[in-house]
């Protein structure tokens, strides 16, 4: 970066915009890894007319930026050198309404998901997008990346619940897609392109998001099922019998189960320890009767063989708290974390292959297994403790090329980053490749943005 643009840069940002050396100590580039930030510089603008002036200069340079929100994403996408400048969010954090007529708020990018979650519910709403990061992961953030989490299975990723939102093109351009309305059928539906492309298009400051009713009850079983027939079988049930209501359904195979249950976890075990697997199942708004009927009726069924039902708001954060504890999978070193999607009906022979040839190189290597099952999203954990320093490239192997003949993918939530880019044709065709290329070609001609992620 050339003295010339950092005084330009210094001209549109205040003071406390622009951090530079000692500013800048403290500074990580991701939540697990800690890894201090290399970039010389970071600005921190208000507002997207600041956000704005800073792409315009750096356009006219051509000089790199790494966009930095909340810093929870686990594929490197937030990773910096020495020659980038990051532009972070985090001073973008107003929520700037909640209508309750029209059931959407208007927040700025750096708002994390827990500051709108509470916001809406004082207002009797709930926005539904949930995830164990809330209190880290921003808005803009989870947009970019089209955030997954728990509740997928009835409401969708991220992108579903995004109606308008304003993005800061390369070159400075504002484009305002501020729509409020649910259905809106004119033109091109340009949102989309932001949503997901992890900031290699262009850079979002605001969003308008749909919001719902607050729920008038949560409830969540926690169950010990016997088999995998009997585990999909559960899904099909809980979802019909509760006509609508499922909100969630995770599994845990039992390795993730018991680390989770057992010192040093402070997580107590809500049923025994010993099943083939473990179902999370929540439902958001049906009556408790009819949620106790579906439950008894599974057991009754077979498809459960032994349950605990939450009785209060306690027993249900206790629960979800087995399901968020994933930082138990980094006792040994920080572990190769895989977020993958598959056939439902695949996922048993998926997670035995990839378990058969994991202690086939390695015979006591500890993996394990957890997902949202209801939207065939599995999660792999492999801890690197004793493994060789070549290990993560074979693992890499071993998760993503079984996917391939499976029609699955080797991003279900997370995003591709830098860390997936050598597997993105397992999930995408070479001409969508070349259609990614050309739309990023034509978005930043310079490559300024996030350079180097996704494609």
């Amino acid at each position: 970066m050339n003295e010339g643009l950092l005084q330009r840069l210094k001209a549109v940002l205040p003071a406390d915009g622009v951090l530079e050396g000692g500013g800048l100590e403290g500074r990580t580039e991701d939540w697990m890894r800690r890894q201090p930030l290399r970039a010389t510089l970071l600005l921190r603008p208000a507002s997207t007319a600041e956000v704005s002036a800073v792409l315009k200069l750096c356009h006219g340079a051509g000089q790199p930026l790494i966009v930095h929100a909340g810093l929870t994403g686990l594929v490197h996408g937030a990773d910096t050198t020495p020659s980038d400048i990051v532009l972070s969010l985090e001073r973008l954090r107003r929520i700037e309404s909640i209508d309750p007529v029209q059931r959407v708020a208007v927040v700025e990018a750096g708002v994390t998901l827990q500051q709108l979650q509470e916001a809406a519910e004082q207002a009797g709403l709930a926005f539904p997008l949930d995830l164990g990061a809330r209190g880290s992961a921003t808005l803009g953030g989870n947009a970019a990346t089209n955030a997954g989490g728990n509740r997928v299975l009835r409401f969708g990723m991220m992108r579903e619940m995004v109606l308008g939102i304003e993005v800061v093109l390369a070159d400075g351009t504002v484009l305002p897609a501020m729509n409020r309305l649910i259905k809106n059928n004119s033109g091109y539906d340009l949102k989309q392109l932001f949503i997901g492309s992890e900031g290699t298009l262009g850079v979002i400051t605001r969003l308008v998001l749909r919001l719902r009713e607050k729920p008038a009850r949560q409830d969540v079983m926690f169950a010990s099922v016997p088999g995998f027939d009997q585990l999909a079988a559960l899904l099909k049930h809980m979802d019909r019998a509760l006509g609508g209501g499922l909100s969630a359904f995770e599994v845990m195979w039992p390795e993730f189960y018991t680390l989770v249950t057992t010192p040093p976890a402070t997580g107590r075990a809500p049923v025994a320890h010993g099943a083939p697997f473990y179902a999370l199942v929540e439902s958001l708004g049906s009556d408790a009767e009819r949620f106790q009927a579906a439950c008894e009726s599974a057991i009754e069924c077979g498809l459960v063989s032994d349950a605990a039902i939450a009785r209060s708001q306690a027993e249900v954060a206790a629960i979800w708290g087995l399901r968020d504890d994933v930082l138990q999978t980094a006792r040994w070193g920080l572990p190769f974390a895989f977020d993958v999607s598959l056939p439902i009906r695949d996922m048993p022979a998926y997670v035995e292959r990839v378990r058969r040839e994991l202690h086939a190189a390695w015979p006591q290597v500890r993996a394990w297994v957890f997902g949202h099952m209801g939207d065939g999203n599995l999660h792999v954990v492999v801890s690197p403790d004793g493994l060789p320093s070549d290990a993560r490239a074979r693992v890499e192997r071993m998760v993503y090329e079984p996917l391939q003949a499976l029609g699955g993918a080797v991003s279900a939530e997370h995003g591709i980053g830098l860390e997936k880019k050598g597997w993105l044709s397992i999930s995408r065709s070479a001409e969508e490749i070349a259609l990614m290329r050309a739309l990023k070609q034509s978005f930043d001609p310079k490559g300024i943005l996030n350079p180097g992620r996704v494609i």
